[in-house]
């Protein structure tokens, strides 16, 4: 186990590092560069003031050095300001120090200044992932077990009235987008069309404090298509699982139905879908985008939204950072979690 997740874990850094470049490399386009120029020193700026901005502010140089610097293994960049004065990346990062750190990245803990909030990213992402981690911890409260309890109750009877009735609103649920979910429930039980006013169409008061009335919708909206997702998956894992010869000689033997779906099936049967719950936390984290625009909740989702639109360089690498250590942190979960779950399975 611990050779596998040393091996695992190399794997992760490695991954990190290649997706990071490679988002790095695209918002750091020379088109994306001249509009950060534009935007900080001015629209109607000429190429040559362009070329001039880049270079004083770090840009001219090689992609790579850049990428080392935004990393921390490579010495931040320093130049003169045009009053004399002294810059550079560690300057920018720590104006009050009186000797600047040489190195100035995300390993040491410095994730760049957002040119659209004015703010230290790093500040940026804590204070929205805090706030969409709450709408997450909520969703899955609602979400997971719902599903397991329509999958498992699908799956129990293959073919009978329950089982397709379950499978019906599972493929409804999973089949209806987020958008199109979110505006049906916010007309029929938020605005004055229906009458219905029984909770708020937005969630931005939720962000100072939740209540039932303010945070209903949007974690009823992102649960409801992960509901289906999840259940059809436990349908079909424990539908298998109940067509097994284990569990034909427990029936035979005279242990009851119940048993045999809560001591035998069950837990073969949930670790399909265990895979599949963790797959929902980085399409939660990223998926949420809708959903907070949407409730206008500002959370991650709604971050990197106002980052890509904004052409929030340093914001939008930030945001890349958590994504990539959030999907590759689930993945090494759920492989451990297949051992702890069903003891036959052996890591190769």
């Amino acid at each position: 186990m611990l050779t596998f997740l040393l091996r695992r874990l190399f794997t992760m850094v490695l991954t990190a590092l290649c997706l990071t470049f490679v988002v790095f490399y695209l918002t750091n386009l020379p088109p994306n560069l001249e509009k950060v120029a534009k935007s900080e020193a001015g629209a109607r700026i000429t190429d040559t003031e362009v070329e001039s901005w880049l270079a004083k502010h770090g840009y001219a140089q090689p992609v790579l050095v850049r990428y080392g610097e935004w990393l921390g293994v490579v010495p931040g960049w320093t130049g003169t300001s045009d009053s004399g004065k002294a810059t550079g990346r560690c300057v920018d990062a720590y104006p009050d120090a009186q000797t600047p750190p040489r190195f100035c990245g995300v390993l040491q803990g410095y994730w760049g200044f957002s040119t659209v909030f004015k703010e230290n990213v790093g500040g940026i992402i804590i204070t929205r992932l805090g706030l969409t981690g709450i709408l997450m911890f909520w969703v899955m409260v609602l979400m997971v077990p719902a599903a397991l309890i329509i999958g498992v109750l699908a799956g129990m009877r293959e073919g009978s009235k329950l089982d397709r009735t379950l499978s019906t609103v599972s493929i409804a649920s999973t089949a209806t987008p987020e958008y199109v979910s979110g505006v049906i429930l916010i007309v029929v039980f938020a605005s004055s069309l229906v009458g219905l006013k029984w909770f708020k169409g937005t969630a931005t008061s939720a962000m100072d404090g939740i209540t039932f009335e303010n945070f209903f919708l949007p974690v009823l909206t992102i649960a409801l298509y992960g509901i289906g997702y999840i259940a059809r998956m436990t349908r079909a894992s424990m539908t298998e699982v109940m067509t097994a010869q284990y569990i034909r000689t427990a029936r035979l033997k005279g242990v009851s139905f119940t048993n045999v779906v809560m001591k035998h099936a069950l837990r073969n049967a949930l670790i399909a879908p265990f895979t599949v719950i963790m797959l929902q936390f980085p399409w939660l984290l990223n998926g949420v985008v809708i959903t907070e625009t949407l409730f206008n909740y500002k959370g991650f989702g709604w971050t990197l939204v106002s980052a890509a639109g904004n052409n929030d360089i340093q914001l939008l690498l930030g945001c890349s950072v958590v994504a990539v250590v959030v999907v590759l942190v689930t993945q090494l979960i759920s492989d451990v979690g297949y051992v702890f779950l069903n003891p036959r399975i052996r890591i190769s």
